[in-house]
């Protein structure tokens, strides 16, 4: 005869489970010897056993014991529903792994190829992984919004980055990712950024002046890189008072005649 322990241990379970299917009125409770102990033979081992394969099949301990006292051809039957949904479980499983395979892509998940090769072009160069990363959401909305038109951006962004002289000068403008809105290094940061929008004009001086991007898409990603940098405000501030406004769609102000 077997204690509780031992029951436990023969069927691979705990003694607080043997309890629990105790109190469920699953595994019956045997009468206690002249010591005030319950022993338990090998049928309990056996029963123990069923009730552990099931409940760990996924069968609610509710249904175990109406399978425990089917005929054979009940119990198949009730096998074969079980087997079907653990399947099913399978495959909402499956996806659910196909899902997480997708989320471990990275860039590439969300990013057209062009617009990974230029992130991953970016690392290459030494860009710090701040400016990295709001260049990889504005792509990440601009991708969303207006596919059609990222190839083209992006082909003006890889021109821009092999070219030597503005790499340059935007890896320097990277090192001012982690100003602050009152850093006395902004204004070299300003004349940073109208130096390589000097340089950009100059390159591409023979392209039509035209911006595809709608405004409300040029508004939302203006938002997103003041949200990102807390030293954007005052950066705008200074670029229009040396001729320049915007950010998404940057352009040399205009300036209005003095009417006097």
């Amino acid at each position: 005869m077997l204690s509780i322990g031992q029951l436990a241990s023969y069927a691979g379970v705990t003694v607080r489970t043997v309890r629990h299917y105790h109190a469920k009125g699953l595994l019956p409770e045997p009468e206690r010897d002249h010591s005030g102990y319950r022993r338990y033979d090998a049928a309990a081992v056996v029963d123990l056993v069923k009730i552990r394969t099931l409940a760990n099949a996924g069968v609610p301990l509710s249904r175990v014991h109406e399978l425990l006292a089917a005929d054979p051809e009940e119990f198949a039957g009730a096998v074969e529903q079980i087997d079907r949904r653990l399947r099913a479980e399978i495959r909402e499983r499956q996806q659910a792994r196909d899902r997480i395979a997708q989320l471990a892509a990275g860039d590439s998940l969300t990013l057209p190829p062009e617009a990974v090769a230029y992130l991953d072009r970016m690392r290459e160069f030494g860009f710090p992984e701040r400016l990295i990363e709001i260049e990889r959401d504005s792509w990440i909305i601009l991708a969303a919004q207006a596919p059609d038109d990222v190839p083209a951006l992006m082909a003006i962004k890889h021109a821009q980055i092999e070219d030597e002289p503005l790499r340059r000068l935007y890896l320097d403008m990277g090192e001012f990712v982690d100003c602050e809105p009152d850093d006395p290094r902004l204004p070299q940061l300003a004349d940073l950024v109208v130096a390589f929008l000097e340089a950009a004009v100059a390159k591409v001086e023979d392209v039509p002046d035209e911006h595809p991007i709608s405004a409300d898409l040029i508004a939302l990603l203006d938002q997103a890189f003041i949200e990102y940098f807390p030293w954007a405000r005052r950066l705008l501030a200074m670029l229009e008072e040396r001729g320049w406004t915007g950010w998404t769609n940057i352009r040399r102000a205009v300036v209005v005649p003095d009417a006097g």
